[in-house]
């Protein structure tokens, strides 16, 4: 049976209850109903929306017409949206529960489940294998009642207060000015990214045409997920040719975003890191007392550093926004390395690419108005704290459980050296409480390597970073080249673990 991973029920398009189906679906939200009334939330609202990926339509008819027979109110969103948009429903409601139906970057066979509670906050332990408990105890038949789409003020509501989002931190850029190329990658993030950027006073916004409308195929991409190599090629040759100032993707359920820049050597995408720590810096500047910034184990630890040099608290969570956005009180910003950033935590609690593109693009006309630029704004932030060099490998595998064995190997020999530094490593399987997970984190001097099996896709990824120090900006160059160098032979070591 397929089981709760990092952001839900994710797998293949087939029949069986491996296989996301509609009997699935309807066991899924069964034992979602059932969990619900024991926690004496029956009768409650729950939000049902979709992406456009194959089968999520008919996925979000049973979602929604279980759980109409078991006694809920049901907002059954009326067209494919961003998954942001429902985790925003769900808080901006009151609802007791959302479903979004999303595989979010996963290849154009799967699709997804994703559960959120709490307040518009994805579903974490225990709830989950409670849930899959009530699933395997659900009996045939599963009542269906027919429910009609709802909800149609949601998405005005959600590009309302994205909108507002530059005018809450004091934005004062020429937002018209700014040129943004741009690419959907054939999701659902399209349209609603567009009449957000613009609502904000971007107006200048060129986008991949081949990309832009959803299609659940994604014909241009071996795999949509901007992190993927090539899946960005189109995006960049498009900001190159109109001269933009700023690139930015979104992968296909719009909650996640990647950046592209100009440097003197050509347009380039910005890492998860790199987003994360410019954004966070920004969301910083304008932050209420005792402001709160969280990332996980497997980002940079440059936040770390940056936090309290900003007179903020910093938190540290597994992967996964189920954990950031619980990360503790005062929370007003979280970013993960995969592209996901969270600059709005008060009216959404999950990564939001669409908010997130809106963030990065007034940051970019604040510079500019100043005569700078993002790559000003990283170099001076690796000569305040270092250079924070990183890199992901992953190393897609037949299945999971080959990822979960690589690990376990490993576990079994680790390495003493990495790039030439004596290493230690810390067993996170073995942990208490809430940081415990399937991971190994080998830390020396100036070298961190995170290892764990892909949550959600048959992949084993592994987070590098290097941290060198930098004496004075005369001293960048040298400081990078030399973090680079150490980081290729982390990188190196990486692809040997899957042979």
């Amino acid at each position: 049976m397929l089981t709760f991973g990092t952001a839900g029920l994710r797998g293949p398009l087939a029949p069986g209850p491996d296989g996301m189906n509609e009997t699935t679906v309807a066991r899924a939200t069964a034992g979602l109903a059932a969990w619900l009334r024991d926690r004496c939330l029956g009768g409650g609202t729950v939000v049902v929306g979709r992406d456009a990926r194959h089968g999520s339509a008919e996925f979000a008819a049973v979602t929604a017409e279980v759980l109409t027979a078991a006694g809920f109110a049901v907002t059954r969103l009326p067209e494919p949206l961003p998954t942001p948009v429902t985790a925003f429903a769900v808080r901006e409601s009151g609802a007791v529960a959302g479903v979004q139906i999303t595989a979010s970057h996963n290849p154009p066979g799967d699709n997804g489940y994703k559960v959120f509670v709490d307040g518009g906050t994805q579903l974490a332990p225990p709830a989950d294998t409670e849930i899959e408990q009530r699933m395997t105890a659900v009996t045939e038949p599963i009542g269906r009642d027919p429910v009609a789409a709802s909800g149609g003020a949601v998405l005005s509501h959600y590009l309302a207060r994205v909108a507002q989002l530059p005018r809450l931190i004091g934005g004062d850029g020429d937002r018209a000015g700014i040129r943004i190329a741009f690419t959907p990658l054939h999701g659902v993030g399209g349209a609603t990214a567009v009449h957000a950027l613009t609502a904000a006073g971007f107006t200048d916004i060129h986008a991949v045409t081949e990309q832009f409308a959803p299609d659940p195929d994604f014909p241009t991409v071996a795999f949509p997920n901007p992190e993927e190599p090539g899946a960005a090629d189109l995006l960049l040759r498009l900001a190159e040719r109109v001269d933009a100032d700023l690139a930015v993707a979104l992968d296909p359920d719009a909650d996640r975003c990647a950046l592209g820049v100009p440097t003197p050597d050509g347009w380039r995408m910005l890492r998860g890191d790199e987003t994360g720590v410019l954004l966070a810096d920004d969301v910083l500047r304008t932050a209420t007392a005792d402001p709160l910034v969280a990332t996980t184990i497997v980002s940079s630890r440059l936040l770390s550093r940056l936090a309290p040099a900003r007179g903020a608290r910093y938190a540290e969570t597994l992967t996964g926004f189920k954990w950031l956005a619980r990360a503790g009180d005062g929370l007003v910003y979280a970013y993960e390395e995969a592209i996901g950033h969270c600059v709005d935590p008060a009216t959404v609690r999950d990564k939001d690419g669409v908010s997130a593109a809106v963030m990065a693009a007034d940051l970019v006309s604040r510079l500019r108005a100043r005569g700078r630029t993002l790559n000003n704004e990283l170099d001076d932030l690796a000569v305040e704290f270092g250079v924070h060099a990183g890199d992901q490998v992953s190393l897609r595998l037949p299945d999971q459980r080959a990822a979960a064995a690589v690990v376990e190997a490993l576990r079994a020999a680790p390495p003493g050296t990495l790039a030439g530094t004596a290493v230690e490593y810390t067993d996170m399987a073995v942990l208490r409480g809430r940081m415990r997970t399937d991971a190994l984190v080998f830390t020396g001097d100036g070298v961190r390597l995170v290892v764990r099996p892909s949550g959600t896709e048959p992949k084993l990824k592994c987070y590098l970073e290097v941290v060198h120090p930098v004496s004075g900006p005369a001293g960048l160059r040298t400081a990078r080249n030399a973090a680079q160098e150490r980081l290729s032979e982390l990188r190196d070591y990486c692809r040997t673990l899957a042979g």
